[in-house]
């Protein structure tokens, strides 16, 4: 395993920067994907279509945190195992991933393709939007194979300790994506089915380019139609660690859902468009905390499978102050330029109206999601998911819903107070995670069942 990388020796500072870099990187460009499609379709099709893009983006946006979360499972027994020195283990992991990851994603889409319509009427899609939403949503859920495969092969590569691989595969596919929504929305005028489809391609393209790529090299899955192989104990251990960060994702997920409601009850088909608007920013100005979460993740599993925990830990300190420093910056540029930035997507008085209130309000909470991300990162690299699973739940559910009710609804302050929900859940959440790391709980590998000294 040539690409493997040992995390677990060297200076934490330049490892973890180098292994964030890249990963930061691949997430910007992937979510140039969907930041290109509501550009393209804002300056092009209008607020109707660019609602339809984001309701529909948000339902497919669930089932990739799903599955983002189930691979996390995969990233951590890769990465402890390496960091073991069990090579068997590895290869039995990643083809329980990958062959697993196949299977649900033919499993879904058959299911969406019958609730797609459904889930749009629940969640209050404006009459205006609905058909762009579920022409948005059909597509999206015929390519989904394609999101999970991309997911898993990513995971993979990071618990590895490749960061670099997976960022130049997605490259390739955000020009192509770019292309393509100029072809077939502004060329075409397909709105935003053209927008699915071109972010459907895209990501194909992106898994083809790695799949060819990988059994080229001497990575321990060949993709030969005999080695699609479930091992039950890894099945199991995937599930054990992954699941809870999947659904945790998916609560995120379906809280924002929840918003979008709210939001369609506020304001209509605008207030739907800025939202969506922010909610592209907002992708971006999470990144440098998720990156450096997902790289604490990493290095904490790595160091944490050869018993180094106070280099774990280590690493933790070091990824919060990376993180604070970027998402304060991002927070002042927020505050500052609100208009500028909703107007590169469309220039409706209207819209940007709606944008400017909420966008004041839920940057707040770049003030505070550092230190989730950096913290829940150290954890899951010691196995702890569920413990994340329950911060996320308190923060997107037990506490964002009912803020951004009380204070967009309750208290008429329309969305400025949906938005404010945001933080203020986030701070909760902190809350519970200052806890449970000041009471050294978190030192126990759920792995192995092994305590840090």
């Amino acid at each position: 395993m040539k690409k493997t990388q040992n995390l677990t020796e060297g200076s934490v500072t330049k490892q973890l920067i180098l292994f964030a870099i890249p990963f930061l990187a691949s997430n910007i460009i992937q979510s140039l994907y969907n930041v290109a499609d509501m550009l393209i379709v804002g300056n092009f099709s209008g607020s109707i279509s660019m609602s339809g893009v984001n309701i529909g983006g948000q339902v497919t946006f669930i089932l990739t945190n799903f599955i983002m979360g189930l691979c996390t499972g995969g990233t951590v027994l890769v990465a402890q195992a390496i960091g073991a020195g069990d090579k068997e283990s590895v290869k039995e992991t990643i083809s329980t991933l990958i062959t697993g990851l196949v299977i649900a994603g033919l499993v879904i889409t058959g299911v969406m393709l019958f609730l797609k319509d459904p889930v749009l009427r629940l969640i209050q899609t404006p009459a205006e939007s609905f058909s762009e939403a579920s022409d948005y949503l059909l597509v999206t859920m015929l390519g989904v194979i394609f999101i999970f495969a991309y997911n898993a092969l990513s995971a993979i590569q990071r618990g590895m300790g490749d960061s670099k691989r997976p960022f130049y595969f997605v490259c390739v596919a955000c020009v192509t994506n770019i292309i393509l929504d100029f072809v077939l929305v502004a060329g075409m005028g397909m709105g935003a089915k053209g927008a699915a489809v071109a972010t459907v391609i895209s990501q194909a393209l992106s898994v083809i380019l790695c799949v060819v790529y990988l059994a080229k090299t001497d990575f321990p899955f060949d993709f030969k139609l005999g080695s699609f192989k479930i091992y039950t104990n890894k099945l199991k251990m995937i599930f054990k660690i992954g699941m809870p960060t999947a659904i945790q994702n998916s609560v995120s997920s379906i809280s924002f859902l929840f918003i979008t409601a709210l939001v369609n009850m506020v304001g209509g088909v605008y207030a739907s468009a800025a939202v969506g608007v922010v909610g592209k920013f907002n992708g971006f100005a999470l990144m440098p905390a998720i990156a450096m979460g997902a790289a604490v993740s990493t290095m904490a599993a790595q160091n944490i499978g050869a018993k180094q925990w106070k280099r774990a830990e280590k690493c933790m300190h070091i990824g919060l102050v990376i993180g604070i420093i970027a998402s304060y910056a991002i927070f002042i540029v927020a505050q500052m330029f609100p208009e500028q930035i909703l107007s590169m997507f469309d220039k409706t008085p209207e819209m940007i109206e709606n944008g400017v209130a909420y966008m004041r309000s839920f940057s707040c909470d770049y003030l505070i999601v550092p230190f989730m991300f950096v913290a829940n990162g150290l954890f899951t690299g010691a196995g702890h998911t569920k413990f994340t699973l329950i911060t996320s739940v308190l923060s997107s559910l037990l506490l964002r819903i009912p803020a951004s009710y009380i204070f967009g609804i309750t208290l008429s302050m329309g969305l400025f107070g949906i938005g404010f929900g945001g933080p203020v859940a986030s701070l909760g959440a902190v809350l519970l995670i200052a806890w449970f790391y000041f009471t050294g709980k978190w030192k126990v590998n759920t792995v192995t069942g092994e305590k840090m000294d």
